[in-house]
């Protein structure tokens, strides 16, 4: 896609930025992505989304990339393929041309494999299993590709100052789904590579944080196998009786951008309205 740029905004920047400050959000045409880009563009800071989808699906994505546009701040979207050494090549190559400072990398990319590891024991047909090849994929998509983003970034001198990493995990981080066993072993190496890129990055200016959203009606969610029981269960246990919103995370996302948030560094963040202590 042809990147953009409006001119710089005239409103307060609550996330302590400028518009050469920037958000680079992996996966940011939907859910928690889409939701962290309008939040932060209407609070001054430039936007970089990078996300794939069909042609079919562009109308809809572009009307809410021009709601952000609308702020008046740096805007740029790709549409490509962010786990492929070109596609990132291409970002990073638009990204140093513009001299951006890259003040938050937001880890919200949702390509993962929801197939069991066993079979149903009431299944009347074969069914398609877990293998080594889904798990590596999704490992590496929702896990370990948030390092290779980081140490690109870096290599190429495009960390502001003060940086932000920011990745996002589930639940499923310690309790058994059907069919989220490769999805939950990716949520596990992201959380471990954060922990470590918290640690390995400090001396650079970067914090790299994990939140862990309460269940939230999200396109992602609903491919998941009784999500429908989940989010059911979620609301009786959430003290609040509702679900958590992708704006609830958002919000969450603006705060971790602040200067204020800077002492913030290789931790795990409940995002879900005290969710995870309710009971039914």
């Amino acid at each position: 896609m042809t990147p953009t740029s409006a001119a710089p905004g005239q409103q307060d920047c609550a996330v302590d930025c400028t518009d050469e400050d920037w958000a680079l959000i992996l996966g940011g045409s939907s859910g928690f992505g889409l939701a962290a880009a309008k939040k932060l563009a209407s609070q001054g800071m430039s936007v970089c989304v990078v996300h794939r989808d069909r042609r079919g699906a562009m109308p809809k994505i572009d009307a809410q990339f021009e709601s952000i546009r609308g702020h008046g701040h740096g805007f740029l979207s790709f549409n490509l393929d962010a786990l492929s050494a070109d596609g990132m090549a291409a970002v990073i190559g638009a990204l140093k041309d513009r001299a951006v400072r890259i003040r938050l990398v937001l880890h919200s990319l949702a390509y993962g494999n929801l197939k069991p590891i066993a079979p149903s024991p009431t299944a009347l047909t074969a069914t398609s299993l877990l293998d080594d090849e889904d798990l590596a994929r999704t490992i590496h998509s929702m896990g370990t590709s948030l390092l290779s983003w980081v140490q690109a970034i870096h290599r190429n001198g495009l960390f502001g100052p003060d940086a932000r990493v920011l990745g996002l995990t589930s639940e499923g981080n310690t309790v058994a789904w059907p069919g989220y066993a490769a999805v939950a072993a990716a949520k596990g190496a992201l959380e471990c590579l954060s922990r470590a890129i918290a640690v390995e990055y400090a001396p650079y200016g970067v914090r790299c944080n994990i939140l862990q959203p309460g269940v939230t009606d999200t396109p992602a969610l609903r491919l998941i196998p009784g999500n429908e029981k989940m989010r059911a269960v979620a609301i009786q246990k959430n003290p609040y009786g509702r679900l958590t919103t992708v704006e609830d995370v958002a919000d969450v996302i603006s705060l971790l951008c602040r200067d204020e948030a800077r002492w913030i560094n290789g931790a795990l963040i409940r995002v879900d309205g005290g969710e995870h202590i309710g009971s039914l």
